[in-house]
């Protein structure tokens, strides 16, 4: 990078990784497309690392028609052979299939909860936690919450989604905000909450 502004170690100096930390990382979000791509994309994460996943990301945007839950909840098993011979994405038989399950819970968490992210979100009362950790030591891999969501995904029928990545997941959609406090993008750098 050739700017000099404090970040979260672990997005290191590539440039697709910064770009995710400044822009999306920690971001509240409250669309159901967003929250569902994220969704997606952190359980083919499971084992590997993020930067992995983030190079793949226009493979699987392609590959899980640009990331539509209601398309890929539809998809069979022609469309899971095609998948699992696609190397734009990770090709691992038991995410992919997990990936159009959890599409289909998704889709009746959307039906009982009027959006998904109604449903998300009521889990912190529509307000991102906000940490103040100083260091990545500090910073925790699951808590009481995400073990809270993924009771509830998995109840709902869905995959690949235990608290250590649900915790990613509630931390990418900025349910929880876990910059750290010497970050330029912790929220009380940005002048927020």
């Amino acid at each position: 990078m050739t700017d000099s502004l404090p970040r979260c170690p672990w997005c290191g100096s590539d440039p697709l990784y910064v770009a995710y930390h400044d822009r999306e990382w920690g971001v509240p979000s409250r669309d159901d497309a967003q929250l569902f791509e994220m969704l997606l994309l952190e359980g083919a994460q499971a084992g590997l690392s993020w930067l992995t996943i983030l190079r793949k990301r226009e493979g699987y945007r392609r590959a899980f028609a640009g990331f539509d839950a209601a398309r890929v909840a539809a998809f069979g098993p022609d469309d899971v052979e095609r998948l699992v011979a696609d190397p734009a994405i990770v090709r691992h038989r038991g995410k992919i299939e997990s990936a159009l399950g959890n599409a289909r819970a998704f889709l009746e968490l959307q039906a009982r909860h009027g959006t998904f992210a109604d449903w998300l979100w009521a889990f912190v009362d529509g307000e991102p936690i906000v940490n103040r950790w100083a260091s990545l030591a500090e910073c925790p891999s699951s808590t009481p919450l995400s073990e809270r969501v993924s009771r509830a995904l998995k109840k709902a029928g869905m995959t690949f989604v235990g608290p250590t990545i649900v915790y990613s997941y509630l931390q990418a959609v900025g349910v929880v905000n876990d910059h750290l406090v010497g970050c330029h993008r912790h929220p009380d750098r940005l002048g927020q909450r």
